[in-house]
């Protein structure tokens, strides 16, 4: 979950992907060269990669990546956190029936182990930690292959890499294809999010202060949300709004709901995943004596955002044209 990140840690584009997505160029790359290495970066840190043959991902953004890469003959199955919502739900349903499910709880090494896996994608301080003994330091010792998130190596310990979260989407899905020798469809994929990332941007709202916007992910004494380095950050700006706390410099972080207030949020997305209902967070923002009084709040401007909307993955894109479409419709 981003908040426990912060602290210790289906688009027909989609369906389009998935169909044209046939094993076929995979398998005669990875049999010309699957006995090679290419080096890679893993956040600021050049790593020598073998085609990777039991990949293992850990939440939807890692599975989606792999899946819209045509990757699916690759990976031996996935886990899933409480937090995510169900694989049916996804573009890419139809290639997650096909590999299989090996937990339903947070990342662990022995289930990493157990499934032979030789390579693992994740991200810093939510699948990989240190705490519960998974990095990719420990499954390089092991012989375990890795790749991190773009998006969470802002603060990697040792190989640190600061990048805009949209910019770090499109740089997973190069490098991955370059791990799997698959670079003319990376580049086909990038190119095609790309344009519907300018396609948003150029019906933005023109003119004018940009709507101020508060993402609420959770918690009641001190709410937790969005900084600069995660996807909600570029969804909003992209779109033509401003998140309010688009000057810190975290990703997911908690805040005081006095600087929310200060804020003075004319919208409020409320982060949407498994085991914290957004019904349940609008309840209760509506009913706080800390944001009943909000704009937001009063003018019930609630946009929803799915959980693989926000965290790094092909579906961040899904989630702009969305809130797009809804800034768009907003009336005064």
């Amino acid at each position: 979950m981003p908040h426990t990140r912060s602290i210790a840690l289906g688009s027909a584009l989609a369906a389009t992907l998935v169909l044209s997505g046939c094993g076929a160029d995979v398998a005669s790359d990875a049999d010309a060269e699957g006995s090679k290495t290419t080096t890679v970066k893993r956040c600021g840190e050049d790593v020598a990669y073998k085609v990777p043959q039991r990949a293992v991902a850990y939440e939807g953004g890692s599975a989606d990546k792999l899946f819209s890469l045509g990757l699916t003959e690759h990976v031996h199955g996935y886990v899933m956190p409480p937090a995510n919502p169900p694989v049916s739900e996804s573009p890419w349903a139809s290639e997650y029936a096909k590999v299989k499910m090996l937990g339903d709880d947070l990342l662990n090494k022995e289930l990493v182990v157990q499934a032979k896996s030789d390579f693992v994608v994740a991200g810093w301080n939510s699948g990989f930690s240190d705490q519960r003994g998974i990095t990719p330091k420990i499954l390089d010792k092991l012989g375990i292959q890795s790749f991190l998130h773009t998006e969470s190596c802002f603060n990697y310990p040792g190989f640190p890499q600061k990048v805009t979260p949209f910019d770090a989407l499109y740089s997973d899905l190069e490098r991955l294809g370059k791990i799997f020798r698959v670079e003319k469809r990376a580049d086909r994929v990038v190119g095609d999010l790309k344009k519907r990332v300018a396609a948003v941007a150029a019906k933005a709202p023109k003119g004018g202060s940009p709507v101020p916007v508060f993402l609420y992910d959770s918690g009641t004494d001190k709410p937790f949300t969005a900084g600069s380095q995660v996807p909600p950050n570029d969804i909003i700006k992209t779109a033509g709004g401003r998140n309010v706390f688009d000057g810190l410099d975290e990703r997911w972080t908690q805040v005081s709901w006095e600087s929310v207030t200060k804020a003075a949020p004319e919208v409020v997305i409320i982060f949407d995943y498994g085991d914290k209902p957004a019904k349940e967070k609008i309840e209760f923002l509506k009913n706080s004596p800390h944001t009943k009084e909000l704009p937001a709040v009063k003018k019930n401007n609630f946009f929803v955002l799915d959980y693989n909307e926000g965290i790094s993955g092909p579906r961040d894109i899904d989630g702009l044209e969305k809130f797009g479409k809804y800034l768009r419709g907003l009336k005064g």
